[in-house]
């Protein structure tokens, strides 16, 4: 891993990376939004001067002030996204964890309607060289090539795209200063008073605003994947993607400006092109829509991996392809979104109509994200002035955001919205369930049974279960073990073993921690590992605990020789063996109808997720896994009459 210092730093290829997984999304935006903002109505001066303004004012406010400038300072050694924003300030308030599952499952339903809408919207442009091609078999075609190289890690992805993304928006600011110069009155739209303008005097014009919105939509991808590509990178490279952006929306407006009186028909976009440029853009631009999908899919990722570590998500398999620190890769994720995108197209069919989606459930995200950013303020002790105007100024930018796309849930905007509600669904279950486990889990103080252990240990009637008997515990009290380990030892099977060893593993706040720390119990006999580890860190207990071992005997802790006398004369390491207790929901329960809902949805999808030793990198073929029942409120009172 390389350190947070170096992970930080500005270099060409982070810079290329950013590039190529961060912006797709905000940079291919000139695509789509003039058309929206314009619509059917006839292109007039306050439609276009108060639409780019608006343009321009929302990356300015929105992207660059809210989350380059201020956001990114909210990291967690490196890592972004609203989890781990809710990691730096949920012990102010409890509370959060209600705005950081609606903004994680909003951002993740996001995840499944950004790649179908990019890259339709790019496919379709292909209708200008050939009016009848059938676009919906190769958008399909062309998102499950996207999700195939995914597992080869965002590096490689990022610097693959990085160069195209570079001649992208070098392409979209050459063609805006040519248009710029041929109306230049155009810059008078950097006047914010054109945008207040058409929002309160135009007809419908604050309506205008869903289709505003859509020039920031990857504004909250862009803090997720702060972890990917380090937020030096990211402030550097956006100062050459603001500039590219903004440069074209005004020359789209400058081309607007010719028009005055018509009604849209054709693409703002493409018509500032020349018509001998014409095919090699809209390649380009093909090519630029189907990397926008990227962002949204490496944020995703992010999203699950910190989801997990808070018990809002199941254990899934998690994949780091490459040594670069902030990379990995979620298969089962990675499955899901294609799956959704598919959904998406085949629901939809064209970009026009996936529009309706688009928007609503990132406005939602991007208030959760106002909200905890709010108490970091707080927490970081920033001036009550300050942090008030950053309130009204935010919630009621994103409110108005949010309002203006609530026009397009009857639409579509359900979608996105049924979307999400059932991402927090899956989260809220997997929160309450664990909570519930964890209030109902009976511990017992281990020295109680240190005699017991230890008479066990000696006694030659019992068959030698393992030389030394390895458990994993959810206790972190040292002094204290669930009393299930208690009864798997000594009356489900008796486990005799020369040595007992108890394993807790805590996942930390911070993203990369590697410590350890021993309790020797009972001397050889009973010994307890802690191992505190980052939430980025892959969970491989069955190396790390081998290592711990291995400097236990070089530092003459323990002694691992077998006990075997014939193999202790060859000097031969005793066989380790992990015990690994599964839960599962016991006949014996009398649950209130809420809790037995949700602890019977927690066991169904339980059955689709890793199992407890895959996720800890167990070595599967020294695990014995056993299960053991969840007895929730067992029944009280049995009416059992005996008769003669």
């Amino acid at each position: 891993m390389e350190s947070n210092h170096n992970h930080s730093r500005v270099s060409t290829a982070g810079l290329l990376i950013s590039l190529g997984i961060i912006y797709g999304d905000i940079g291919t935006s000139p695509l789509y939004v003039m058309k929206a903002i314009v619509g059917d109505a006839p292109i007039n001066e306050t439609l276009v001067y108060g639409g780019i303004s608006c343009v321009f004012w929302t990356l300015t406010l929105l992207t660059t002030i809210k989350y380059v400038i201020l956001t990114l300072q909210a990291d967690n050694k490196g890592e972004g996204g609203i989890l781990t924003l809710y990691t730096l300030v949920r012990r102010k308030a409890k509370w959060l964890t209600i705005p950081a599952i609606i903004g994680g499952a909003a951002l993740l339903a996001d995840g499944m309607i950004t790649p179908p809408i990019s890259v339709s919207s790019a496919v379709e442009g292909l209708r200008i060289i050939k009016p009848d091609i059938p676009t919906v078999p190769i958008v399909i075609g062309i998102l499950i090539f996207l999700f195939l190289m995914q597992r080869f890690g965002t590096q490689i992805v990022g610097k693959a795209f990085g160069p195209v993304m570079f001649i992208w928006f070098f392409m979209l600011g050459a063609l805006g200063i040519i248009n710029i110069l041929h109306h230049p009155e155009i810059l008078k739209a950097l006047n914010p008073y054109y945008g207040y303008n058409m929002l309160v005097n135009y007809p419908g014009g604050f309506w205008l605003l869903g289709g505003v919105f859509l020039c920031t939509t990857g504004a909250e991808a862009l803090y997720t994947d702060l972890g990917h590509c380090g937020k030096g990178n990211i402030r550097i490279s956006w100062i050459y993607v603001k500039t590219c952006l903004v440069l074209n929306y005004f020359g789209q407006g400058a081309w607007l400006t010719l028009h005055f009186g018509e009604k849209l028909e054709e693409n703002p976009f493409y018509g500032i092109m020349p018509a001998w440029f014409l095919p090699v853009g809209i390649a380009i631009a093909t090519i630029a829509a189907v990397i926008a999908s990227q962002a949204l899919i490496t944020g995703s990722f992010t999203l699950i991996s910190e989801a997990i570590r808070l018990n809002f998500w199941p254990k899934v398999k998690l994949n780091y392809p490459t040594n670069v620190k902030g990379q990995l890769f979620v298969p089962s994720v990675n499955t899901l979104l294609l799956l959704g995108c598919i959904g998406v197209v085949l629901y939809f069919k064209e970009s026009e109509h996936m529009e309706a989606a688009y928007g609503l459930s990132i406005t939602l995200t991007m208030l959760m994200t106002t909200i905890m950013f709010t108490y970091y303020l707080v927490k970081k002790k920033v001036s009550r002035l300050l942090i008030g105007l950053f309130v009204v100024v935010y919630l009621g930018i994103e409110l108005s955001f949010l309002v203006a796309n609530l026009l397009k849930f009857p639409h579509g905007g359900w979608v996105s919205l049924l979307l999400g509600i059932s991402l927090i669904t899956v989260m809220y279950i997997w929160l309450k369930a664990f909570n519930i486990k964890r209030r109902l889990t009976e511990y017992v103080r281990l020295s109680n049974y240190l005699d017991n252990l230890k008479a066990l240990s000696a006694d030659e009637t019992v068959p030698k279960y393992s030389t030394h008997l390895v458990f994993l515990t959810s206790s972190s009290k040292a002094k204290e073990i669930e009393s299930k380990i208690i009864y798997s030892i000594f009356q489900k099977r008796p486990k005799r073993a020369d040595i007992y060893w108890f394993v807790h593993v805590d996942t930390m706040d911070e993203p990369y921690t590697m410590e350890y720390k021993v309790h020797r119990i009972a001397e050889n006999d009973v010994i307890r590992i802690n191992f505190r580890l980052g939430f980025r860190v892959e969970q491989r207990i069955n190396l790390f605990f081998r290592k711990v071992v291995e400097d236990m005997v070089k530092n003459g802790e323990v002694d691992i020789t077998s006990r075997y006398e014939s193999l202790g004369r060859q000097n031969l390491t005793g066989d380790f063996r992990f015990v690994v207790l599964e839960k599962f929901l016991s006949y014996e329960n009398d649950l209130p109808f809420k809790e037995k809902i949700i602890m019977q949805t927690y066991f169904w999808i339980k059955q689709f997720t890793s199992s407890e030793s895959k996720w800890f990198g167990l070595d599967t073929s020294s695990v014995k896994v056993e299960k053991v029942p969840l007895v929730i409120n067992p029944v009280q009172k049995i009416d059992l009459v005996r008769v003669n």
